[in-house]
Parts: C-alpha cells; sequence; structure tokens
C-alpha cells in the first residue's frame, strides 16, 4: 500500500468514526426530544393535583431541554452528509501540535470535551482562511495569539463518504474554488462557505460594532458575505444580540427568496428579512399604494430621455438637502407646540409655569421623538401635580380650620355664628373634592391641546403646501416651488417618500422596539438615497450597517448614490474595502463586461475574474426576434449539463413580448418579476434591472426593438446582464453596436 492510499485509508476511517458519533448523538437527541416532550405532557397533566410551581419549573426545564436537544438534532442533520471541509495541521504557542477539521458547525466529544469538528466561524478556522504556511498570529477576543500552520487539507466529500482531500498553501489558487466555480448557480451559494478567500474572509470578520461600507465588482461575492458576516455575528455576539434583531434589506422578493437556502444552512434563521418599502411601512404602520420604484426606470429606459430633466424631484428627495427641508418643518412644528406651553394650574394655585415646561419641552428632553417628550411631560405634571396639590389641600384645610375656629371664638351673636360657621364649612366640603377631583385630571385636561400628529397628513401638507415651502426650503425659486406642488397635486406614492415618512416618524412618534432592529445588512446598497440610509440611521439609532454594492450597476442611480463620499461622511465610523475579483465569470465573459466598465462616467477599476477560462461568448446576428434561434441556444446550452438559463433583455415590455412568442411554440419559458420563484426547468425571461444580484449558469442577451443606447443607465443595466452569466454567454441582435460594443 502506498503512502497516499495509507493517507486515504487514515480519512477514510476519520470520516466515517465522525458520522458514526453523529449518528450516536443523532439518536441520543431523538430519544432526548421524545423525554422531554413525556416529561412535559406529564408535568402538564399534574398541573391541577400537585404543587403548580413544582410542575411550572419541571415544564420550564423539560421545554429548555427540549430546545437544545432539537436544535442540536437540526444542526448535526443539516451536517452529516458533509460534516467537515478542511484541516489545519496547528500548534498554538506552547501547546501540543493538532489537526482540527473545519465544518459549519461545531461538534466536541462528549466524555473528552475534544474537539471533533471546528465551528468555521471560530477564531481558529480563521488560521484557516487567512493563513500561509508558517509561523503567524490570530486574534482572540482582542487577543494576539501566536502559533505555527504546519499543513492546509480540503475534501470533497458527498453522501457522508470521502471521494478526495488536497493539501494546500494559498486558498486563492485552491482546486476546491475552482470546482465550486465550475459548479451550478443554484448550489453554489449553499456550498461557498469551504472556499471563503482572504479578502472575503477579512471582510465577514472585520469588526462588528463598527459599520463596514463594501464597494464589490460583480461577483465578488458581496451576497456571500453579507449572510457569512451575519452568520459570523450571531455567532460571536450572540449573547448580546437576539436574531430578531438583525435586518437583512434586500432589493426584492425575488432576491430573498433566492436567498432563502443560504441562511438556515448557516445556522440562521428568525433574522428579519425583507425589503425598504416594506420595513418602513410595518415600522410607521401606515400603508400605501406605492408606484412600483422599477416603473420609473422602465420610463427613463423608454424614454431615453435626461436624468436630470424628468428626474430633479427623485433626486432631491433622496439628498442631504430634503433631510434639511425636513429638520426645518421639525423645528417649525416644535416652535407650534411650544407656544402651547402656558402655566399649570388647579384651581387658583400654579402648580408649574409654562416657562419651565417649554424648556422641558425644547432643551431636557430634545433626544426624544416629540411625542415622547409630550408623553414624559404629562408625567413631571401628574407628578408634580400628586406633590403640591398635597400642599395645597393641607394649606387650605389649615386655612378653614383657623377661620371656623376664629368664627366660633370671635361671634358672639349665636345666629350670625351659626351662619358664618356653615358657610366655611360648606364652602370647604365643596371646594377640597373639587380640588382632589381636579388634581386627578389636570395633567390629562392640560395636555389635551396637544394633538398628535398623522404622519402621512403632515408629509402631504409639506410637499402641496406654498407657504409651508417657502419657509422650508427658502433657496428655491418660485417657480422650483411651483414645479413641486405640481408633481404632487395628485395623491400618488413613490418609493422616494418612504424615508421622509420613515424620518419624520422617527422624529415625532419614534419606531415601536419590534422594527427597532440593532444591526443592519444591506445589499445592493448603491440604489438606495443619502437620505434613506440617514433616515435608517436615525430611526433605529445604531450606525451598525454592513452596506455591499458596486456603483457600477447603479442602475437607479437617477435617484440614488452614483459616489460613496455622502455615505463615508454619513458613517464616520465606517471602514471601507473593495473587492475587485470575481468569482462568478469567466476571464472570456469578463473581458465582455470591462468593455462597458471603461465606458462608465464613474472612475472604477476593471474587475480581475478568477483564473477560470470557458467558452468565448458568442454573437448571433438576428435582425428579428427568432423562437427558433432562442430553442436552438437553448438546448445547446442544456446538452453542455448547465441547469439555470436566462434570457436577459432590457425591458419589461419586450420580456412580455419573448415569453407570448415563446409559449405559442410550446417552449418551457418563465417571466421573472419581483414575486417570483424560480423554474429551474424553464427558460428564465429577466428584465435588465431585475437581474441584478441573481446569477445563472448560462445567459443569453437579447436586444432588437430595444437596443443599448450609449447612455448612463443603458450601460449600467447592459454591464449587470452581462455579468449574470457564470459559464456561458450569447448575445443575440442586429449587431455589435446593439451591445455598445466595437
Amino acid at each position: 500500500m502506498t503512502m497516499e492510499q495509507k493517507e486515504f485509508e487514515i480519512e477514510h476511517k476519520r470520516l466515517t468514526d465522525t458520522v458514526h458519533y453523529m449518528d450516536q448523538i443523532l439518536q441520543s437527541s431523538k430519544q432526548n426530544i421524545q423525554a422531554a416532550q413525556d416529561n412535559i405532557r406529564s408535568a402538564m397533566a399534574n398541573l391541577e393535583y400537585i404543587d403548580s410551581s413544582d410542575s411550572f419549573l419541571n415544564i420550564l426545564t423539560n421545554t429548555r431541554f427540549f430546545e437544545m436537544a432539537r436544535n442540536q438534532k437540526e444542526g448535526l442533520e443539516a451536517i452529516r452528509q458533509k460534516p467537515y471541509f478542511a484541516r489545519i495541521h496547528f500548534q498554538r504557542e506552547g501547546e501540543a501540535e493538532e489537526l482540527l477539521y473545519i465544518g459549519k458547525t461545531s461538534l466536541f466529544h462528549s466524555e473528552t470535551h475534544e474537539p471533533i469538528i471546528v465551528d468555521w466561524r471560530s477564531p481558529v478556522a480563521n488560521v484557516y482562511y487567512d493563513g500561509r504556511l508558517g509561523d503567524l498570529t490570530y486574534n482572540v477576543r482582542g487577543e494576539e495569539l501566536n502559533g505555527h500552520l504546519f499543513a492546509k487539507r480540503q475534501y470533497k466529500i458527498d453522501n457522508a463518504e470521502l471521494l478526495d482531500y488536497r493539501d494546500v498553501d494559498l486558498t486563492t489558487n485552491d482546486e476546491l474554488l475552482q470546482e465550486a466555480l465550475e459548479g451550478k448557480a443554484d448550489v453554489r451559494l449553499t456550498e461557498i462557505v469551504s472556499t471563503i478567500q482572504k479578502e472575503q474572509n477579512e471582510i465577514i470578520r472585520a469588526h462588528l460594532r463598527q459599520p463596514i461600507l463594501v464597494q464589490g465588482a460583480a461577483g465578488s461575492g458581496k451576497t456571500t458575505i453579507a449572510l457569512h458576516r451575519i452568520s459570523y455575528f450571531l455567532y460571536t455576539m450572540g449573547e448580546h444580540f437576539k436574531p430578531e434583531q438583525l435586518m437583512i434589506l434586500a432589493p426584492n422578493q425575488l432576491f430573498i427568496d433566492y436567498i432563502g437556502d443560504v441562511l438556515p444552512e448557516l445556522g440562521v434563521d428568525k433574522i428579519c428579512q425583507t425589503t425598504y418599502a416594506d420595513y418602513v411601512q410595518n415600522a410607521t404602520k401606515i400603508k400605501l399604494k406605492l408606484q412600483n420604484p422599477n416603473e420609473q426606470l422602465e420610463q427613463l429606459i423608454a424614454k431615453k430621455c435626461e436624468v436630470e430633466e424628468n428626474f430633479m424631484i427623485s433626486k432631491i428627495k433622496g439628498s442631504p438637502f430634503y433631510q434639511l427641508m425636513m429638520d426645518r418643518y421639525l423645528e417649525h412644528y416644535e416652535e407650534q407646540l411650544a407656544v402651547l406651553f402656558d402655566d399649570v394650574y388647579i384651581e387658583k394655585y400654579r402648580i408649574m409655569k409654562g416657562e419651565h415646561l417649554r424648556k422641558l419641552f425644547l432643551i431636557e428632553f430634545h433626544y426624544m421623538p416629540i411625542e415622547k417628550r409630550l408623553e414624559r411631560i404629562k408625567k413631571v405634571i401628574q407628578t408634580e401635580v400628586k406633590r403640591k396639590s398635597t400642599t395645597v389641600l393641607s394649606t387650605l384645610n389649615a386655612r378653614y380650620e383657623e377661620a371656623i375656629g376664629r368664627s366660633l371664638n370671635g361671634i358672639r351673636d349665636d345666629v350670625k355664628r351659626r351662619r358664618v360657621v356653615t358657610k366655611f364649612i360648606d364652602e370647604r366640603d365643596e371646594r377640597i373634592p373639587k380640588i382632589k377631583q381636579e388634581a386627578k385630571t389636570t395633567a390629562s385636561v392640560y395636555m389635551k391641546k396637544f394633538q398628535k400628529a398623522k404622519i402621512k397628513q403632515a408629509y402631504r401638507d409639506i410637499v402641496t403646501n406654498r407657504e409651508l415651502l417657502n419657509d422650508i426650503a427658502p433657496e428655491w425659486t418660485l417657480a422650483e416651488v411651483e414645479q413641486f406642488i405640481q408633481a404632487h397635486k395628485k395623491e400618488k406614492w413613490v418609493l422616494e417618500d418612504l424615508a421622509a415618512l420613515y424620518y419624520l416618524q422617527a422624529k415625532i412618534k419614534g419606531i415601536d422596539e419590534q422594527w427597532k432592529m440593532r444591526v443592519v445588512f444591506i445589499d445592493e446598497v448603491q440604489d438606495y438615497s443619502y437620505f434613506q440610509l440617514a433616515a435608517l440611521k436615525t430611526g433605529l439609532e445604531t450606525d451598525m450597517f454592513t452596506m455591499v454594492g458596486d456603483l457600477a450597476q447603479g442602475i437607479h442611480s437617477y435617484r440614488a448614490l452614483n459616489e460613496w463620499s455622502p455615505v463615508l461622511e454619513l458613517f464616520p465610523r465606517a471602514t471601507y474595502a473593495t473587492l475587485q475579483k470575481s468569482y462568478r465569470t469567466t476571464i472570456e465573459i469578463m473581458e465582455v463586461a470591462n468593455e462597458i466598465l471603461m465606458q462608465m462616467e464613474e472612475d472604477l477599476p476593471l474587475v480581475e475574474p478568477v483564473v477560470r477560462h470557458g467558452k468565448a461568448p458568442s454573437f448571433i446576428q438576428q435582425e428579428v426576434f427568432n423562437t427558433q434561434i432562442i430553442k436552438q441556444t437553448f438546448e445547446n446550452i442544456k446538452a453542455s449539463n448547465h441547469r439555470s438559463i436566462a434570457l436577459i433583455c432590457k425591458t419589461v415590455e419586450e420580456a412580455k413580448y419573448i415569453v407570448k412568442e415563446l409559449e405559442q411554440v410550446n417552449f418551457p419559458a418563465q417571466l421573472l418579476d419581483e414575486n417570483s420563484s424560480i423554474d429551474q426547468n424553464r427558460l428564465l425571461v429577466v428584465p435588465s434591472h431585475l437581474a441584478k444580484g441573481l446569477e445563472f449558469d448560462a445567459v443569453m442577451i437579447v436586444a432588437f426593438d430595444t437596443p443599448y443606447y450609449d447612455h448612463a443607465i443603458d450601460r449600467k443595466l447592459l454591464y449587470v446582464a452581462l455579468t449574470r452569466a457564470m459559464h456561458e454567454l450569447y448575445l443575440i441582435g442586429p449587431s455589435k453596436e446593439t451591445f455598445l460594443l466595437a
């Protein structure tokens, strides 16, 4: 037997032993779950007959045990087929050498407490992702430790069987990565943990209590990094943060479905996954019929118009100036409320000065939302009324006692004395209960003049009230004010309005705890405006944001970001990182995409594809759309054993037309919209703006009635379409110029 065969036998036995031990644990977990369920049922049944506090404790203990057993069972079941993917031969300074096997979750021997599998998120696993062989340092809870890495090994395991292993030096050139890149789009995302690269790993593990902004090229793994950073965050900071306090903001529902399988694979569930529009409407409880944000983009694409002329208002609504307008409105609103603070009286006795209350409202409690300040002031008044009304009543009682005493001793005339004493007693008996009653309602009655704001109505007033606009936007000319009012005469709501609504809600009413996320992960951040991010940061009162995006894919730049400097000003503590390597596309496909990148106005470096060659992109010349060509190309791609195949066109109208044409010849096509569930057996027909964030094994880009023009938006849409393909790319249209290529 050769050395290689012996080593394979050792590794094979190690895997077999690991799987066997996992099966034992799983069997034990099933029994524990059953026992815990039986104990809970028994305790529930005995509640009526024995001391209920004992039974209740029994239920609590068993419920906790049940949860632990179930979680362990689910965790092990998820990794049984591939328990680990790598091994390091490592020696911590001053300790013995050890072999550590790295997988998606930890597993320790119940008796020896030795690690059987080390979680990829643990500090020592960082050595695998980050370190070359030799001496190195690694960080454990802020402390630098030294060690020596002798070797790194990777495993190819399927269905709990060892297929192969290989020893590597640098993970950037390893075969496991190459195999993953050559894999299928629908499985690649869930297996990425084994091929995380050094530069990706640095971002995943970057300071967790600080914001981070990542400019990542198409295919550089931005989404992957965001998802793994969530997983790493919960692993490292789980005792301080619940998953429910974390939120990932995705561009659309299609994207949420696309990543749906990944988070459970990473051991993350219960995290809030939503879109900006849905989050704002839930957090503000304001329901709106929003215009589809892609409609504006469609109009822009169809008209080939200049952004500045047609979308000036969209741009304004995302700008720092619009935030300034909202702040001026809030000052104006505060002043209106401040003048309502007058002195607080019970009967004729002054309890508090209006001036003091005004100071509390404008200065002392200014850090709180306006209506929370008013609630606090009501409590202050209630406390003060309670305290001072006791003094008032005591003083009055004493005065009446004194007056009655004087009358009894000082008036000789019986009739007159009786009349005066009776008058004092009646007056006291009427006045004191009245004061007591008034004291109970003083604060409520006083606060009635402070009407609760209606945010939606307030915002409508801002955008349609000429006098108010003159106050809060004095920089605008009369013509600009008029243009703004005319645009809002008809009540229609667009995505850009949400930042202002959320900001006003945060400043006036505050955001409910349920929606006050403490950590935020944003994908496709280039499609957000400055004010959208500023409003979120204000409402959530945190800057713990992980933001990933690519300016080259900023197809909504007419209303969103076209540079990162405003974001870095908004998040002064943020780390800024760039990823220029693309792991998605072949060198041949990326060369074509880089041609379009060079034509963009933004000064962005060219994308570096990881060394992986493939089929050269094909240009198929066709004057008009031809179903036969599509069918033939689809079948050729299928013959190469590719599963996810997309046809990307420029507009929704074109996509609808193509699907209709294909259906007429009984060709299996699916039109993707924001709420689609992807059917891998069909040709996926996708409008270019919806393709962003997705990847496919092969892509056909067609352009007939709607060619790509030499215009900022068109260049970005085309770049997005070109960079979706992993292995094969076909351009179908009248000429290469249709695709902005020479």
